[in-house]
């Protein structure tokens, strides 16, 4: 397997550079594809999407580290050249458990990885029913990634949802306490005003900090701009594509179903277009550069 093991450097390029890196959310190789092919510089693996889209289930811990990391693994070989960033739940288990996750994630060529402090099985931080595991477990849980990665410039992410479950204070101390530990950069989840998201980036000055953008209306949800100027380092847009993708497959579906024929269908990629879309022309020079050459000469 050809892997992004340029990822890691090319992230931490991105983090050191004026502006806020944007990531729109992945949840297969298509869509992690269509990421690169739109012009962004970073791809995110979410966790939300993974799920739905491997299981057809809502993201409450189903997914394995097994799951996780070969999902992981797609997506960093379909976009080498382009650093993704991966989802990796609460590191599926203890600290020694968080060393394997490192390893494994790592091994697949993608840039770097969040950790969150939920007791397993997680869920979905914008759920209701989470708990936090103690703050000193987890910052165990981070020290222990930090030591397990090859490559120092691989991203660890602190990312804390006690925001929902503690309150605000709760989640600050937290996400000192992680950076602290060694995080290189910092997620608190869930922030529940703009109040909160200014405190944040007061708090945080001279900390990379990653906002969750979540279209879930429990959260304030600033423009790209705002978040730069707050200081923000890195938005995800976890869900923006599925959804938008769960949209239109419910209104083709439903066109469909009253008898609509597809062609008559508005607003879809036709056959050529989608071919292209996913790198037929690139087989094709292969099977010129290759196969078929290799067949003259067999003759």
């Amino acid at each position: 397997m050809r892997k992004n093991m340029h990822g890691p450097a090319q992230l931490r390029k991105l983090m050191s550079q004026p502006g806020i890196i944007t990531a729109p959310g992945a949840y297969d190789a298509l869509t992690a594809r269509l990421i690169v092919q739109a012009g962004f510089d970073a791809v995110y693996m979410t966790g939300f999407g993974s799920a739905a889209s491997a299981l057809g289930k809502p993201d409450v811990g189903l997914m394995t580290m097994t799951e996780m990391s070969q999902r992981a693994a797609a997506l960093a070989e379909t976009v080498t050249g382009v650093p993704v960033i991966a989802d990796a739940d609460t590191g599926y288990g203890n600290p020694i458990n968080v060393r394997r996750t490192v390893h494994e994630y790592e091994r697949t060529g993608v840039a770097g990885l969040h950790l969150e402090d939920q007791v397993w099985p997680k869920k979905c931080g914008h759920l209701d029913g989470k708990r936090v595991i103690p703050c000193e477990e987890m910052v165990q849980k981070i020290r222990a990634a930090v030591d397990a990665r090859d490559n120092p410039d691989f991203v660890i992410i602190g990312r804390t949802d006690a925001n929902t479950v503690n309150g605000f204070d709760d989640a600050l101390h937290r996400a000192e306490a992680y950076a602290a530990a060694g995080a290189d950069m910092i997620l608190l989840e869930a922030p529940q005003s703009e109040k909160e998201l200014i405190t944040i980036s007061r708090n945080f000055r001279g900390i990379p900090l990653a906002f969750n953008w979540v279209e879930s209306g429990r959260m304030p949800l600033p423009s790209q701009l705002e978040l730069e100027a707050l200081g923000f380092t890195l938005v995800l847009y976890s869900v923006s594509v599925l959804f938008a993708a769960t949209h239109n497959v419910i209104a083709i579906l439903e066109f469909m179903r009253r008898g609509g024929s597809p062609r008559d269908f508005t607003d879809k990629v036709g056959f050529d277009q989608f071919t292209e879309v996913i790198g037929l022309p690139e087989i094709r020079a292969q099977e010129q550069r290759f196969v078929l050459n290799n067949t003259t000469a067999a003759g």
